[in-house]
């Protein structure tokens, strides 16, 4: 009977913390990260002294230059986006543009997601034109050569092939013509979430092959304004040599860049809390690639980027290259969506479940299923915690019996204690000896606890990390 009256007391003790940790730390922690999204969207608008645009150097892809310094200049995105030819981007998670200089995916914001709790606050925006503070981009192109001619850059200027808007339905067509003969029709196609198709059909209409390497960059200017927290990765993320996970943070990089050996499969990008951008190139195309920071001019700048080995396209032959560009939220079902469908390599891991891997994400997913049922991630959580306490109650009960025998023997320990005074030697066999007539395991009260702090840290872990509980009420 007093195991099962501890076992409900520690199951409300645990549901009393739970509401607690909520209430004292989650919701203060939530106010103050919409104080400083806040301060930090106040400071971007006052703002005059922004970047210049990077992107009119050579494109820092790995064995190249990085780019030039930065002059200041004055530009809201908004503005940004309406001085440059574009194409809008219209779908059901995403709206922005790509703007036609250098095919650049550079103005993004996320439907579904505010920066406030208030739905009427702006929306997030993840990418922003290269000439603001903010500059945040993604861009493909390829690496010119004295043999090659002109071939696409940051400065290319593309021609629009029919359609002008890009949605989860209708792609878009680019092409562009270089001196030589040789074209490139790029198709941009994109789901309706976050994950961009990124096609190059070259023809080589000239006379001389055409040895074309493939580059990619993601770049920030600004590394997020939050407090780091040790619980959590955000900064350079990617599956690379043999496909091993590398995180590297902004410190990392900043003294040096962060170089990978050749990788064939994987993908590279930067993350954020609940945002990620990440470039996934031709799966059978090997690939230099690194994490770097350039401090020259006046607006550092933080980069992942990669180099594929060069692809040869003979006289009057047609090749095509493939990429896939995420950019968006990192959503549980999504993220696992282009994992399992996409087939790239953990791409699931682009969430931090952590070391506790084989536990955080089944936690997250047996919450998720409660919040289905209930509508509520309050409730959710109070379930899970009543659900994993039910499955250690076999454990909490040894750990309850071998407490109460310890109790029922202080009197033999007392007895012992005076009988050998400071004896230690012999109170300690005398110990172990009466450990061993009743039966008893002074370690049973313990290790049930220390099973039980990974699970309980990894609840702690789905609660912090995954997007689905972002802005979500207890009730």
């Amino acid at each position: 009977m007093d195991n099962k009256r501890n076992s409900f007391i520690a199951i409300a003790l645990s549901i009393v913390i739970v509401m607690a940790w909520q209430f004292f730390y989650m919701n203060p922690r939530l106010e103050a990260q919409r104080k400083a999204e806040l301060a930090a969207k106040a400071q971007q608008t006052q703002s005059q002294t922004v970047a210049k645009d990077a992107a009119t150097a050579t494109p820092a892809a790995p064995g190249t230059a990085a780019p030039a310094g930065n002059a200041p200049a004055s530009a809201t995105p908004a503005d940004a986006a309406a001085n440059s030819p574009r194409i809008t981007i219209d779908t059901e998670s995403l709206s922005g543009s790509i703007r036609l200089v250098g095919a650049r995916l550079d103005d993004l914001k996320l439907k579904n997601y505010h920066e406030t709790v208030d739905k009427k606050s702006p929306l997030i925006t993840l990418f922003s034109p290269s000439n603001t503070k903010n500059g945040y981009f993604a861009e493909l192109g390829y690496v010119e050569t004295p043999e090659s001619g002109k071939l696409p850059g940051p400065d290319t200027l593309w021609t629009v092939a029919g359609n002008d808007k890009l949605t989860d339905k209708t792609p878009v067509v680019l092409t562009f013509t270089n001196e030589k003969g040789v074209t490139f029709q790029r198709t941009i196609a994109v789901d309706d979430r976050y994950m961009f198709s990124i096609t190059d059909k070259i023809t080589n209409a000239g006379t001389a092959p055409l040895a074309a390497s493939l580059y990619g960059r993601v770049t920030r200017y600004n590394k997020p304004t939050g407090t780091s927290v040790y619980v959590l990765h955000e900064g350079f993320i990617g599956v690379l040599e043999d496909q091993k996970l590398t995180e590297s943070k902004y410190k990392d990089v900043e003294s040096e860049p962060v170089q990978h050996g050749k990788s064939t499969g994987g993908w590279l990008g930067i993350t954020d809390k609940y945002w990620a951008a990440a470039l996934i190139p031709p799966q059978k195309t090997p690939f230099d690639s690194r994490f770097s920071h350039f401090s020259t001019g006046a607006q550092p700048l933080y980069q992942a980027d990669f180099k594929a080995d060069p692809v040869t396209v003979a006289p009057g032959a047609t090749t095509e290259v493939q990429n896939l560009v995420f950019a968006g939220a990192k959503e549980v079902p999504a993220i696992d969506g282009y994992y399992e469908k996409l087939n790239i390599p953990k791409f699931d891991r682009m969430i931090d479940w952590g070391w506790f891997y084989f536990l955080t994400k089944p936690m997250f997913k047996m919450m998720d299923f409660f919040y289905r049922y209930f509508g509520n991630f309050g409730l959710a959580i109070l379930t899970t915690t009543i659900v994993v306490k039910a499955l250690f109650f076999p454990l909490a009960n040894k750990q309850y019996a071998s407490m109460a025998k310890m109790k029922m023997v202080q009197p033999k320990m007392q007895a012992l204690k005076e009988k050998h005074g400071d004896d230690r030697m012999a109170l300690q066999q005398a110990t172990m000896e009466l450990y061993k007539t009743e039966k008893i395991n002074p370690l049973a009260g313990c290790w049930p606890i220390a099973f039980q702090i990974p699970i309980f840290f990894s609840l702690y872990k789905v609660i912090y990390i995954t997007i689905e509980m972002r802005h979500a009420p207890f009730f």
